[in-house]
């Protein structure tokens, strides 16, 4: 049976030529002209860092001419890691002591690495636990590493808090929600 379908002839490009030119590329985008046009855009020359100047070198020199100038080169300083709360992590091998038999309320937020939201919410949590200590205690759960406590409880969406009370889940919040949320959920159980 014969097929229907054109012969390619097999081509090589690099990433620059795809970009710079216009390729044969019979598409179902483009059926009429079987060709697709391609923007041509800057070359991506890699990352550039300023060095001080006692220090110059090819790679600052390389830096000063080139196209993009810099008005304020110095260093980066990061200060959030230093005024972050750093809330204790459970896992499948502790949950049953820190969670199920702790005394008082215990609030979990449900959490993973990849997930933009639960970062967002981080802070909100870490402040509540400032806020809130010695009256609840605060732990994390990350849904990657301990699956089997996430879907024991249901949790299909993350970030959740859940609050635990006697062993027994008492409420959840599901979301980056703001502090107002997170603080009348909490204050329902103390």
């Amino acid at each position: 049976m014969a097929s229907t379908m054109p012969a390619y002839s097999s081509l090589a490009f690099s990433p620059s030529s795809l970009l710079k030119s216009s390729v044969p590329h019979p598409s179902p985008a483009f059926p009429s002209s079987g060709r697709c046009l391609l923007t041509s855009f800057p070359e991506f020359r890699g990352l550039r860092i300023q060095m001080p100047s006692s220090k110059l070198s090819l790679l600052s020199t390389v830096a000063r001419n080139s196209r993009v100038s810099r008005r304020n080169v110095g260093r980066v300083v990061c200060e959030a890691q230093e005024t972050t709360i750093d809330i204790p992590a459970v896992t499948d091998a502790t949950w049953q002591s820190l969670v199920l038999k702790a005394d008082g309320p215990v609030l979990v937020e449900f959490w993973a690495p990849w997930c933009g939201p639960c970062r967002m919410i981080h802070p909100v949590v870490a402040e509540l636990s400032m806020q809130y200590t010695g009256k609840l205690k605060f732990l994390k759960l990350n849904t990657d590493e301990s699956p089997s406590i996430a879907s024991k409880y249901g949790i299909r969406s993350i970030p959740t808090i859940m609050i635990f009370n006697n062993g027994e889940k008492k409420d959840a919040v599901i979301g980056a929600v703001p502090k107002t949320t997170l603080t009348t959920t909490i204050e329902k159980f103390l």
